[in-house]
């Protein structure tokens, strides 16, 4: 069954919308090995593009979707790495402008301490991505997109927020699909009562909403705290949601669709490199799994495979893999590992 229906006569299969940044993660290549250790002990680092969103267009994009990108970068040559990065992969950036008043592009320093230990220092002050405006939104972009990815931290400040909300309009206005990101990330927000507010205004117009528990949980602090997966999922469905994804971690994730259904997976085994980047993969294998009109078991097991491969690389963006590549380690898991591999259907 079909849960979302795109307009196949659209120009771009996705446009996504918020946070582009520069990862320093400690280099781990042919020539440099830092291994697992504080962050304040290493010496060599690796730079790539970061932030959830831009990575889930790469993503994406290496899948073979056409994807463009809406927001805001540093001028200076950070911000010509993410336009040059993008515009080499085939991401269209007519929508990416350049910060007028110096803001710079965040960057984040990755702490690997194991391979279930690590943290991010994050640089974030007077930060480009928040400086998306409402005149940055054109309904004509909009238009020309089968949906639109909201990442939840383009809300947390003014002006930014103002101009996702614009989006979200816009996108209801002309019949495109809405994706929610929640993308909770602790640093941008000044209190749980705003995270509740901005975050639940958004997935109430969603058709798809991702996220974890406890991006669930602090999207439903002002509505209903403490709910179970599925009274979220019946919550957000009697809005406007089709697909609710909620994931818990290495103990797996499921999707809830507008019929009823329930759908689970548990992750597949690897050796992780580091604890973050899974749901970048994640997001990006699960959407390309329903663009190609695949049953939602499907589609959950992709994205959970690409989240695995993911998180035992050193980044988050130039490692995402194409189609051919997640399909083969689902192979390889399966023949490894076997029913510990489970799909509940």
């Amino acid at each position: 069954m079909k849960y979302v229906e795109f307009d196949e006569d659209r120009e771009r299969d996705l446009v996504l919308l918020g946070r582009v940044a520069i990862d320093f993660n400690p280099a781990y290549n042919d020539q440099v090995k830092e291994e697992f250790k504080p962050l304040k002990k290493v010496h060599m680092f690796e730079k790539f593009l970061g932030g959830s969103p831009a990575n889930i267009a790469v993503g994406v994009t290496k899948h073979g979707l056409k994807a463009g990108f809406i927001g805001k970068v540093s001028d200076d040559q950070f911000g010509e790495f993410v336009v040059d990065y993008f515009n080499e992969r085939g991401i269209d950036t007519s929508c990416i402008t350049k910060c007028t008043g110096g803001e710079k592009l965040g960057l984040t320093f990755t702490e690997m301490l194991s391979s279930k230990e690590s943290s991010i220092l994050m640089y974030r002050n007077c930060i480009a991505d928040l400086q998306l405006h409402v005149d940055d939104i054109d309904e004509d972009y909009i238009k020309s997109t089968k949906a639109i990815l909201i990442s939840g931290t383009a809300l947390a400040e003014s002006p930014s927020r103002e101009a996702a909300i614009k989006a979200v309009l816009l996108a209801k206005k002309n019949n495109t699909k809405i994706i929610f990101d929640i993308d909770y990330r602790e640093y941008n927000w000044k209190n749980s009562d705003e995270i509740s507010i901005y975050y639940s205004m958004v997935a109430k117009e969603a058709d798809i909403i991702m996220g974890s528990r406890e991006e669930f949980d602090l999207t439903e602090k002002l509505i209903r705290p403490g709910m179970t997966d599925e009274e979220s999922a019946a919550l957000w469905q009697s809005y406007n949601a089709k697909i609710v994804v909620i994931k818990h971690g290495m103990k797996g994730s499921a999707a809830y669709t507008c019929d009823g259904q329930k759908y689970s997976i548990k992750p597949f085994p690897v050796e992780a490199r580091k604890g973050f980047g899974g749901g970048d993969g994640y997001g990006s294998g699960f959407l390309y799994g329903l663009y190609q009109g695949w049953e939602i078991i499907d589609c959950l097991e992709f994205g959970s495979a690409e989240a695995s491969m993911m998180v035992r690389s050193n980044n988050c963006s130039d490692s995402l893999p194409g189609p051919e590549e997640v399909h083969e380690f689902i192979k390889e898991e399966k023949e490894k590992f076997g029913e510990m591999i489970a799909r509940v259907q």
